[in-house]
């Protein structure tokens, strides 16, 4: 009820705001639901149906982004593991569910408990390899992986895989994978939801790589597969962010915005109206930005992380406002999740803290895999600079606009901007350094 509530309240903010909201009419996903809940009533006692019941919430959940659907979804799969404890099946589910709201160490001890029950399952491996992999266990999902594809050669295995070796900085076999996915999940028809968030991946992975065309194409492919699906939305809304066309950016990202009111989404809004002068409309996005974030995490007296926490936190960071609770939010996320964009985060967190010296060994942790990310080489560069490392600086700066040079709509020119200066700096500092020597 609890979260419900607070998505209800995130809707009505919405509505105040101006957005036309998209209420979904039914679908497939929404006709299962009602079908095994029938089923249910006729028979209470049915870990089969519970299941059913389960597996169709974590599909609405995927659709919708609506995460009210994964506790739904966790009640049914605790009532068919008490009928059917050792249905292998339904503690995978539950480890997913517990995965997918970013409780990542009991998502790891269900998915276990799940390969007790059954080793010859693959997906059991890969949740169990995804929930590692949130907390900076990369040695131990990768183990996970090699198991997950030596049992199944699938889409979803495909595209696990390509989230490693992205991180590794593979971008090729990453791309790849990817593409192997796709084609793993239209030949085994696997639910369009599935095969359009591969499609969606495979666009930010272009997009991430600065290739905007190929990147544009699985996007709209995307949101063929699933129409109005909010990822695709939000993917093509970055696309023509880049290509300047800020009206359809803007058009695409209240689409997205009105389907689920995910922070990053509203952030990415609200600097676009910020980049051509529209500070007003920019402000009131910021606020909301802030509003869902804070009310997403309000806790429902259970122990768990808060859902926004990082994207809040990075928010703050990038907004250069609120910096003592941005890096409060920072080292709570490094507790619980240590992964590389944990460490990124404290980075950014302490060098907009001014503390650029201690923002040195979170940041060589953050690169510590190789991962071709721009925002991070923008991080490393920025650092750098501060702390007065300016060949370092225009390394890193060098590296995010040749990775990406559309990578953040604020940032990309900054990046730009500092890396003449630094070049700058350095012809003066030579032309000095020549006139002393002669």
């Amino acid at each position: 009820m609890k979260t419900r509530r607070t998505l209800t309240l995130m809707l009505l903010a919405l509505w105040a705001l101006g957005f036309d909201l998209a209420y979904a009419q039914r679908t497939k996903t929404d006709h299962q639901i009602a079908y095994y809940q029938a089923l249910l009533q006729r028979n209470p006692r049915s870990a089969k149906a519970y299941f059913g019941l389960s597996d169709a919430l974590i599909r609405k959940a995927r659709e919708t982004g609506d995460p009210s659907y994964f506790n739904r979804a966790e009640e049914a799969l605790k009532k068919s593991l008490e009928i059917a404890p050792q249905n292998a099946g339904a503690m995978r589910h539950l480890a997913y569910v517990f995965y997918s709201r970013h409780e990542f160490a009991p998502a790891a001890v269900h998915a276990r408990k799940a390969v007790e029950i059954n080793p010859e399952d693959g997906d059991s491996y890969g949740v169990l390899g995804d929930a590692l992999l949130e907390v900076g266990q990369y040695a131990e999902a990768q183990a996970a992986y090699n198991t997950m594809i030596e049992l199944d050669e699938s889409l979803y295995t495909y595209s696990r895989l390509a989230g490693l070796k992205s991180m590794r900085g593979d971008s090729a076999g990453a791309i790849a994978d990817l593409e192997r996915a796709i084609a793993s999940g239209k030949a085994a028809k696997q639910p369009a939801e599935s095969i359009a968030w591969a499609e969606w991946q495979l666009g930010s992975d272009l997009f991430a790589r600065g290739n905007i065309v190929k990147a544009e194409a699985y996007y709209k492919q995307s949101l063929e597969t699933y129409p109005n699906y909010y990822r695709g939305l939000s993917g093509m809304a970055q696309v023509r962010t880049a290509q300047k066309r800020y009206d359809e950016s803007i058009g695409l990202y209240q689409k997205a915005i009105s389907v689920i009111p995910m922070p990053e989404y509203i952030a990415a809004l609200g600097d676009v109206y910020e980049n051509i002068g529209r500070a007003d409309e920019a402000r009131k996005q910021y606020e909301l930005v802030e509003y869902i974030g804070k009310l997403s995490n309000v806790g429902d007296g259970r122990d768990r992380p808060l859902l926004y926490n990082r994207e809040l936190a990075y928010f703050y960071a990038d907004h250069d406002i609120k910096l003592t609770e941005a890096l409060d939010l920072a080292k709570r996320e490094l507790d619980y999740r240590k992964d590389i964009y944990a460490y990124d985060l404290l980075a950014w967190s302490l060098y907009r803290n001014g503390k650029a010296d201690d923002a040195r060994d979170a940041i060589e942790k953050a690169l510590k895999l190789g991962t071709k990310d721009a925002k991070l080489f923008y991080h490393a560069g920025m650092i750098h600079y501060r702390l007065g490392d300016l060949d370092k600086a225009k390394e890193f700066l060098k590296r995010a606009l040749s990775t990406n040079p559309h990578f953040h709509i604020l940032f990309a020119d900054t990046a730009a901007q500092t890396l003449t200066q630094l070049e700058r700096e350095t012809e003066q500092a030579n032309v000095a350094r020549g006139g002393d020597e002669g």
